[in-house]
């Protein structure tokens, strides 16, 4: 399973929205230069997270985006679905009528395992996780 772009630069742009959280809204600029993502395929992710409700806009001079709820309350497993849809690691697994031999095969057992385990680390994890994870790695990083 390989994730695209679109989620890992969706979830690094949510992660900088987290990051910046009670400091006012953050302009697509500054994303787009922090996270080292292009401002047009920024536009586009902001476009899916927003009509996903994850982020919401500010008009106006002082204008940009913030997270729509607060970072220890936006799942992984949301953005994840937003910019991705549904986990699938093989159609099998969710569709049964995609293969006769889905009652008896032992590889979409397998497959149905590892789709369940990515969706219960996505949902246990929030973006406040992730900024105390980068925090963490920061500070390991000035020890050394």
């Amino acid at each position: 399973m390989k994730l695209s772009t679109r989620t890992r630069y969706g979830v690094r742009a949510m992660l900088e929205l987290a990051q910046q959280e009670g400091h006012g809204p953050v302009t697509l600029k500054n994303i787009a230069a922090n996270q080292e993502i292009s401002i047009k395929y920024l536009e586009q992710l902001i476009a899916i997270l927003r009509s996903a409700g994850l982020v919401r806009s500010v008009r106006g001079a002082k204008g940009g985006y913030l997270l729509a709820k607060p970072a220890n309350k936006i799942k992984l497993s949301e953005c994840f679905v937003a910019l991705e849809g549904k986990v699938v690691t093989a159609e099998c697994v969710t569709d049964k009528q995609m293969c006769d031999r889905t009652t008896d095969c032992a590889a979409r057992y397998v497959w149905a395992k590892v789709q369940r385990a990515v969706m219960e680390i996505l949902e246990s994890m929030t973006l406040q996780d992730l900024i105390k994870k980068a925090a963490s790695s920061k500070n390991q990083k000035k020890k050394k």
